[in-house]
């Protein structure tokens, strides 16, 4: 084939034209489904604490009855999930490339597991940190799933997989805050049922945090006895980490044949994919630019995710809605439903209309839009109060803020064709999530603590929606880095 034949035009949203006439590879539906049904854990557990995590940081006391307080230790709460997640998640999705995605797959599972079993039990700030750390460290499956994606698809349904990769989250957008906004206080809630127990009025979480535990542990079971590998061939953990002590322990840095394959099980195969890169190996350009594009659009949507409970508990006269965990909870799991309608009936066919990038800067874009309805919504609610004018006004800004959901699948893309090799996806993606979760760090804490600092003060009311609008336009700007046409490995 000649090198003529891949010029095609810059408009070319993904595959080049050999690539779209070919026959599309059907999906392998048995195992999609189940890697789909994976994804639901993370989301599900991550927004079941959002409706209530306010209220939680009210009654274990930190505050000391200052509501300016409770955004900036809600951000913390979330933060120190990311900076446990960005030490560890590198070295989970690199070992899954050695020993299988599945092992490391079961690893997270449960961490997810038994820390929202801990939340659930935690009656002060400290015991809540730990539990968000014991969940971020043992949890690199966000990456390693993606990786599995990659390895069950080519280049003629990998567009169509990624389609739905906003389905999962958005589902476990919707169950997560139904879950936790009507499980909190099941006491109080449903006196008939729970009135009676002593256990549950001394800890009113901890029915919101099960559900997603026991989910979580469903999950980890349909892993073990359906899921399988992906990794055509893999390393034994004991010979890796006999290997890697060999490799420290050695006194010349001349490498060897046999220190360079981590046993005689290695992949067989062209030398560019026969096995993992080392790390120095994926600081391609291709690499530091869709990983930075990824980077930005996690910093901006863990901020405007961790700003719309806290802003919608806020009480009015003081910048927010003043509303409670459980109409919070439906609101955002209205949403979740409306998001992810949108992403199945709609984002192939912008994809595919459009092109990865259009869509990408789209989505980016409508962050701006959505920053400048908060306070807005305020001023409504100021005005006329909470009817049907404030809740129009932010089903528009939930609707306008669909679009940023569409980047993620994007990213994906971008990230799988910046890979060096296709060893190396699980230490590519592994990457790209470390870097999300150290700007996840940022996000949250960042944003709540300028939310704390715009109600603590009204005439600096409206200091989180500036720094919000400057993370938005530095993400757009980013996305101006991206290719029209995706890049194919190897150029």
């Amino acid at each position: 084939m000649s090198h003529q034949s891949h010029q095609v035009d810059e408009e070319t949203p993904l595959l080049l034209p050999e690539e779209q006439h070919k026959t599309k590879t059907p999906l392998p539906w048995r195992q999609f489904s189940i890697i789909l049904f994976l994804q639901l854990t993370e989301p599900v557990t991550a927004q079941a604490i959002a409706p209530f995590a306010p209220q939680l940081i009210r009654d274990v006391g930190i505050t000391h009855g200052d509501e300016s307080k409770v955004g900036y230790f809600v951000g913390i709460m979330y933060s120190v999930f990311y900076i446990a997640q960005a030490l560890t998640t590198l070295q989970w999705n690199r070992l899954s490339d050695h020993v299988g995605r599945k092992p490391v797959i079961l690893t997270g599972l449960f961490g997810i597991s038994a820390s929202m079993f801990l939340f659930g039990l935690s009656k002060t700030f400290g015991a809540l940190i730990l539990s968000r750390v014991l969940c971020g460290a043992l949890n690199g499956n966000s990456g390693v799933i993606k990786s599995m994606m990659i390895d069950i698809t080519d280049s003629t349904n990998m567009a169509q997989a990624f389609g739905f990769l906003p389905l999962p989250w958005m589902t476990g957008n919707t169950l997560g805050p139904l879950i936790g906004g009507s499980l909190s206080h099941p006491a109080d809630r449903f006196p008939r049922l729970f009135g009676q127990s002593t256990f549950l009025k001394t800890y009113p979480y901890f029915l919101a945090c099960a559900g997603p535990a026991l989910f979580t542990a469903l999950a980890w079971l349909v892993t073990y006895v359906l899921l399988q590998e992906t990794v055509p061939t893999t390393t034994s953990s004991w010979s890796l980490i006999r290997n890697k002590c060999r490799t420290i322990l050695t006194s010349t840095h001349t490498k060897s044949p046999h220190l360079d394959r981590p046993n005689s099980d290695t992949v067989q195969g062209p030398p560019d994919d026969s096995k993992p890169l080392p790390l120095s190996a994926l600081m391609t350009p291709h690499v530091l630019i869709a990983t930075l594009n990824y980077a930005a659009l996690a910093l901006f949507d863990m901020a405007l995710r961790s700003l719309i409970p806290v802003f919608y508990a806020t009480p009015v006269n003081m910048g927010g809605l003043g509303l409670d965990p459980p109409r919070i909870g439906n609101i955002l799991a209205a949403f979740g439903i409306a998001n992810g309608l949108f992403q199945v009936f709609f984002f192939a066919r912008l994809h595919d209309r459009f092109g990865t990038k259009v869509v990408f800067t789209c989505g980016i874009a409508s962050s701006v839009p959505t920053i400048i309805a908060f306070p807005i919504i305020n001023m409504l609610s100021r005005t006329y109060g909470t009817g049907v004018t404030v809740w129009l006004a932010v089903g528009l800004q939930l609707t306008i803020s669909i679009a940023l959901n569409m980047c993620y699948s994007c990213g994906a893309m971008y990230i799988a064709a910046a890979s060096p090799n296709r060893a190396s996806l699980g230490a590519t993606n592994g990457l790209a999530q470390t870097v999300a979760a150290f700007v996840r760090i940022i996000g949250p804490a960042s944003t709540m603590s300028m939310f704390s600092f715009s109600v603590r003060d009204p005439y600096y009311g409206w200091a989180v929606y500036y720094f919000m609008m400057v993370l938005a336009l530095s993400a757009v700007g980013v996305s101006f880095l991206l290719p029209r046409r995706m890049w194919k490995r190897g150029n």
